[in-house]
């Protein structure tokens, strides 16, 4: 089990987000589909990224495809390590 995650406006916004995912025991992967370093010098930052174990940003809709590629090699790692 794991969370595949596009926090959008939140990300740069939510703390409160940040301590759910935080609090929740899961894998979270981060994604976006716009390369939110390429943008605006507000939207560069991400809280939520903070928790998570990976970021995939600026692939379109391909950064979910990637994601969760990722998401399902890091839950068969802990899998692996249990």
């Amino acid at each position: 089990r794991g969370i595949l995650i596009n926090p959008a406006a939140y990300s740069h916004t939510s703390i409160a987000l940040l301590d759910a995912i935080r609090a929740c025991g899961l894998p979270v992967v981060e994604v976006h589909l716009s390369n939110i370093h390429a943008r605006e010098e507000f939207r560069r930052h991400s809280y939520t990224a903070m928790g998570a174990v990976g970021v995939v940003t600026g692939f379109g809709v391909d950064s979910y495809i990637a994601g969760l590629h990722l998401l399902s090699a890091r839950i068969q790692q802990l899998d692996t390590e249990d």
